[in-house]
């Protein structure tokens, strides 16, 4: 299920302390430090400790389940489970001297913060040393799992953003492939009372709306959030103007303040009330859980599945997305580190460990192994995402320091952009960029 509406918060916090704090006293010896075992049963008997996120009895299981063959391999290591931990925690044990052997995060956010402070081990040594060929994975996952050399996570599990429709409301006509059919569409299924309000939405442009982050938008142009030497790229990149324009020109058709009323009407983003599930509003730019969440709340709604659309001059990027996922790795001070990464590993390239996991949870598995797994559930709806993870032009948002604060002052602005409040593009995305490197000085970027 989807867990980035927790991490702007917590990315945030976890940041702030990160950037204060200096990880505590090391109780044992560093990953990659100790001499290898030459063998599985080499290992001696211990017992490890992993967080995670999970808390739904439901996803707890399929924790469980995914390391049934880590215990079967290892009947000598036993692996305690901890649920329901968030970046704050793991951050605090750390400094606390108390860290876990194992800890995974539903957020990409504070990769460049855990890798830079040395609050989760560098990785590096023990990939090369078991000869991990890290070309498995896709391009986007290897980038939000390192940070200036430094490899301290490695991706689990993986979200994929595309467009879902409704194909009673799409009335035979096809997904859309660029922004322009976007909005022609868009204006077509629209239904309006005589008075202008808004009946049913062909899409919500606003940024207000659930998904429509500037992170899960900005692939649809291409957009760059950094320059290649580190600095804010937002208000120098012509992309981020013409995806603001375009939705400016969408909000401004169906009337700022008719839009805003209609949205605010509208069921809960997490319930069974979702506007896509009551035929209110035709297409929705949604994560790969939204599949299984459908399943479960709305089983009857004939729906289906697309790559968003893109800029009409960069018709190269139709197919791709925005992807980020859950990170696992051994935080500083772990008691038995080695034993530790074995269980990562085990977690992040063993192919059934991976299917066990997507399966159950609906989420995208990170290696080309488990995609192309026969055991991998997946209908046309759930490939569609599969095959947008695995594009090469899907991107992330570059692993930095400053992360989670650049999107929240893009997000802030795009906020006022559509209420008309900017009457200056380009000096206002200055001002993003100039908050932005600010923030990154001050965060010792």
């Amino acid at each position: 299920m989807h867990r980035r509406f927790l991490t702007f918060a917590t990315a945030a916090l976890t940041a702030a302390a990160l950037t204060a704090c200096t990880a505590g006293k090391e109780s044992a010896p560093a990953l990659g430090t100790q001499s290898k075992p030459s063998g599985s049963a080499s290992l001696p008997a211990t017992a490890l400790e992993l967080w995670h996120g999970f808390s739904a009895p439901a996803e707890v299981k399929a924790f469980e389940d995914a390391i049934a063959g880590f215990r079967q391999k290892f009947p000598q290591i036993t692996v305690k489970l901890v649920k329901g931990v968030q970046d704050d925690q793991i951050t605090q044990a750390v400094r606390g001297g108390k860290a876990p052997d194992v800890a995974s995060s539903f957020t990409t956010d504070n990769v460049a913060q855990w890798c830079k402070s040395g609050t989760f081990q560098d990785l590096t040594q023990v990939i090369r040393q078991d000869g991990i060929d890290l070309s498995v994975l896709p391009e986007a996952s290897r980038s939000y799992t390192e940070f200036e050399g430094r490899r301290c996570v490695m991706p689990l599990l993986a979200d994929a953003y595309g467009l879902y429709y409704n194909k009673a409301l799409m009335k035979g006509s096809q997904p859309p492939k660029t922004l322009s059919e976007l909005t022609e569409l868009t204006k077509k299924l629209t239904v309006r009372d005589a008075d202008g309000t808004i009946k049913v939405a062909g899409f919500i442009p606003s940024f207000e709306y659930y998904e429509n982050t500037a992170s899960h938008l900005a692939p649809m142009v291409g957009a760059k959030w950094y320059n290649p030497d580190g600095t804010s790229a937002i208000g120098s990149d012509p992309a981020w103007k013409q995806l603001l324009r375009w939705q400016k020109e969408l909000v401004d058709w169906y009337g700022y303040d008719k839009l805003d009323k209609f949205r605010k009407s509208l069921g809960q983003e997490w319930s069974a009330d979702h506007p896509f599930y009551k035929g209110k509003v035709a297409m929705v730019l949604d994560g790969e859980w939204r599949n299984a969440m459908i399943a479960n709340e709305a089983g009857s709604l004939d729906y289906g599945t697309a790559p968003l659309p893109v800029a009409d001059d960069k018709p190269e990027l139709y197919g791709s997305g925005f992807t980020a996922g859950t990170v696992i790795g051994v935080p500083k001070g772990a008691k038995n580190p080695q034993a530790a990464w074995e269980l990562v590993k085990y977690l992040t390239t063993d192919t059934t460990a991976l299917v066990t996991l997507s399966n159950a949870l609906r989420n995208v598995p990170t290696t080309k192994a488990s995609l192309e797994s026969p055991d991998l559930k997946k209908d046309e709806n759930f490939q569609t995402f599969i095959d947008i993870f695995g594009h090469p032009k899907t991107s992330t948002v570059p692993s930095s320091v400053n992360s989670s604060f650049n999107q929240e002052a893009i997000q802030e602005f795009m906020h006022q952009w559509e209420k008309g409040s900017v009457k200056d593009l380009d000096a206002g995305l200055a001002g993003v960029d100039k908050r932005v490197n600010d923030k990154l000085k001050l965060s010792g970027g």
